[in-house]
């Protein structure tokens, strides 16, 4: 009998170590499903305002290329002109905009330099040295956008200007990786852009970068804190699962790819304790990130296709939209701009550009 109840105590026990073993495994099962699920949100948001950065840039780039003094200045073969068009719009940028760094530099269909925004210094000189993308745009012609290497990592979109069939050579809008880092600072996400070794020969402007693991960091205003931390954690693991767990930090690496979908390196997205528990509470209809709910980011990846709306181009619609954007004060200053350009509009044709445009305050008046 007593022989029994020592059977029947062991059978009991094993059974609820089986019990206590099988909660651990499904509590640590569902831990780990819901970090999965927390990466998959992370990394939705992340391409959504990499997608929004890329349309944005481009879809300025474009209205950029139509600009008729620009071309002038090109056919004319006036340097200095074209020189003090692409510095006077860099500055208005400068002065209404949170967009600080944006550079822009026109060259011709041979790749040399023929002006830049910031100075007249490089004219003349050659980018195809180190400019490994410009290769297949000048076989198929087509506007690109995305992160470039070359003497610094930036994002970069280029565009064919083209006077009828005649192509006259290239516009480029270049704009460094800090600002597109920053929002994602402000939502308490820290970004390092992070530059694969193998093009550190023709980086020149990044010899004085800081490195993390087998990377150039490409940013400068990273969290020195959290690469500290970085450096501490098991890389291979990282790269392995792409995702890393510790001390209540979540490390998540996305390959970065260049316009021609090369892999030039990877992102290392860094969310915090207080960033991880704030955003498992985030409802996801709306990006943490951007701000902007799907719609909205279907609006603006839509301008790759179609630029323009009801305006005859796209330099007439950024004129525009950018003069309407403007503080009451600054764009009174504008107004006899935008009344030249929509002179030559139809009465049709205005109709059509004010059923297209969402207004906050009703308007009223007669279109003669």
């Amino acid at each position: 009998m007593k022989h029994l109840s020592l059977l029947y105590f062991f059978i009991i026990f094993v059974i609820l170590l089986s019990l206590s073993l099988s909660i651990l495994f499904f509590e640590k099962e569902s831990e780990k499903d819901k970090l999965l699920q927390l990466c998959h949100h992370v990394l939705e948001d992340f391409q959504k305002g990499l997608a929004y950065e890329n349309a944005n840039l481009l879809s300025f780039s474009l209205a950029l290329s139509e600009d008729s003094a620009l071309k002038t200045a090109f056919k004319n073969e006036n340097e200095q002109e074209a020189y003090e068009i692409l510095n006077a719009i860099s500055q208005k940028f400068k002065k209404y905009t949170h967009i600080k760094s944006l550079r822009l530099q026109l060259f011709d269909n041979d790749f040399f330099i023929f002006a830049q925004s910031w100075g007249q210094s490089s004219v003349g000189m050659p980018l195809w040295w180190f400019r490994d993308d410009l290769t297949k745009l000048k076989q198929n012609k087509n506007p690109k956008v995305g992160m470039e290497t070359g003497q610094k990592l930036t994002f970069k979109a280029t565009i064919p200007i083209q006077e009828g069939s005649k192509a006259l050579g290239y516009l480029e809008v270049i704009k460094v990786v800090d600002e597109f880092t920053e929002k994602f600072h402000k939502e308490g996400i820290e970004i390092f852009v992070l530059m694969d070794r193998k093009f550190d020969a023709k980086a020149s402007l990044m010899k004085k970068a800081f490195h993390l693991s087998k990377y150039i960091i490409a940013n400068n205003n990273f969290n020195q804190k959290l690469k500290k931390k970085a450096e501490k954690i098991d890389w291979k693991e990282l790269e392995n699962l792409e995702f890393y767990y510790e001390n209540n930090i979540l490390y998540l690496l996305e390959p970065m790819y260049n316009s021609t979908r090369e892999k030039i390196g990877k992102y290392l997205i860094i969310l915090p304790p207080e960033t991880v528990k704030r955003y498992q509470k985030e409802h996801q209809t709306v990006s943490l990130l951007t701000r902007l709910n799907d719609q909205d980011l279907f609006n603006v990846v839509e301008l790759w296709e179609n630029p323009t709306g009801s305006y005859l181009n796209n330099q007439d619609k950024n004129s525009i939209q950018w003069i309407q954007n403007l503080p009451k004060e600054k764009r009174i200053k504008f107004k006899k701009e935008a009344e030249d350009i929509l002179q030559r509009y139809s009465k049709d044709e205005l109709i059509n550009i004010i059923l297209e445009t969402k207004y906050k305050e009703k308007k009223v008046g007669i279109i003669r």
